[in-house]
């Protein structure tokens, strides 16, 4: 058995049953992408759940979702909105708990207007994490008693540090830290931050979900791995100096090509 990190996916329920046989060839770790959707959520969740579920019995890799995120920021100035992010995440919850999954993704409240003004207004910076406290400290909460992980993904972040001292702050193992690749590369491209690698650096063993996917620094294109410009290499020398072991999920439009990306970090020597 190779020591290369097993490398899992992002899919919805449909994808996985065309993926059925690869993604059970090795424990490979998959997030279930179909519940970020409110319509789904204030709809029949239940019965997609429940398919979910079946299908999934007998998978040896690690389960989580990907929390809903459309249209919200998490540390809303609104107090109204910030009530309808919180019943989502426990939507979202609710899902976890039918579905068997112990992770589910959700947003940084970071944007790049952020960066060049939090520090520019008073208490900005302190406001963001109180806020966030106020949306999801109960989800935060319920996540705790349930064993699952909250693992909050960079967006717009161009600071890799404020959305771990925001996970910090929290002081709870049922939060932690989520990178996306293409979007540190789009932030690295576009607006000034550092390398991808930074990004991993910075989480440390914070660090508890990837998503893998390539860019080219000016848009999230969610490429196959090995069409962009990301230096692979340096990503997973920074992951390998981790003992977190975080959930490694390619994350690309063209769901037929899982198999390629990962066949392509096999060819680099980085994973299987």
């Amino acid at each position: 058995m190779s020591d290369l990190p097993v490398i899992g996916a992002a899919m919805t329920i449909a994808n996985y049953e065309t993926h059925y046989d690869f993604m059970r060839e090795l424990p490979r770790d998959i997030e279930i992408q179909d519940f970020f959707d409110a319509n789904l959520l204030n709809g029949d969740w239940e019965t997609a759940a429940a398919h979910g579920r079946k299908l999934l019995d007998g998978h040896e890799g690690r389960i989580g979702i990907h929390g809903p995120f459309w249209g919200f920021n998490i540390a809303s100035q609104d107090p109204d909105v910030r009530d309808i992010v919180r019943r989502r995440f426990h939507q979202g919850l609710d899902v976890c708990e039918a579905i068997g999954a112990n992770q589910m993704v959700i947003h940084s409240p970071f944007s790049t207007w952020d960066y060049n003004n939090l520090d520019n207004l008073p208490n900005a910076r302190a406001s963001v994490v109180e806020r966030t406290h106020d949306t999801i400290a109960d989800v935060v909460k319920r996540a705790e008693n349930m064993g699952c992980v909250l693992v909050v993904e960079n967006i717009e972040d161009v600071d890799p540090h404020a959305r771990v001292e925001l996970v910090k702050s929290f002081g709870s193992e049922a939060i932690a830290v989520s990178i996306d690749t293409g979007h540190a590369c789009y932030a690295h491209g576009s607006t000034g931050a550092p390398p991808v690698d930074y990004y991993v650096g910075a989480a440390g063993n914070l660090l508890q979900h990837v998503h893998l996917q390539d860019a080219d620094g000016y848009a999230d294109r969610h490429w196959s791995l090995g069409e962009g410009i990301i230096r692979w290499n340096s990503v997973f020398a920074a992951l390998g100096a981790l003992s977190s072991n975080p959930r490694l999920i390619v994350e690309i439009r063209d769901k037929s090509k899982i198999p390629a990306s990962i066949a392509y970090l096999k060819s680099l020597e980085l994973g299987q």
